[in-house]
């Protein structure tokens, strides 16, 4: 089954710029370490989360420690931190 991770983030501005940045930038570098989609979703004023697929646990536990360091450099990057994460494998889709 698929696995995912799900990151709570709070902002502390928000702009067309930052978003772009995160298109642009933050997507495909996640994604080039092996995740199938990342979607970033917009959750309120100054908060989202980031729903990242991987095929499979070992896929997604791979590319964790790289993943890590991207979240440290947009922390750097951007007026955000992170908040929290969850991380597991599907048992049901549809």
């Amino acid at each position: 089954m698929s696995y995912y991770s799900v990151s709570h983030w709070a902002a502390t501005e928000w702009t067309d710029e930052m978003e772009a940045l995160a298109r642009d930038k933050y997507v495909p570098m996640v994604k080039a370490l092996g995740a199938q989609s990342v979607d970033m979703i917009r959750t309120g004023d100054l908060s989202f989360v980031v729903v990242t697929k991987y095929a499979d646990a070992a896929a997604g536990q791979a590319a964790q420690s790289r993943i890590d360091e991207i979240r440290d450099q947009a922390s750097e990057e951007l007026p955000m931190k992170m908040t929290s994460v969850e991380r597991g494998s599907s048992f049901a889709s549809g």
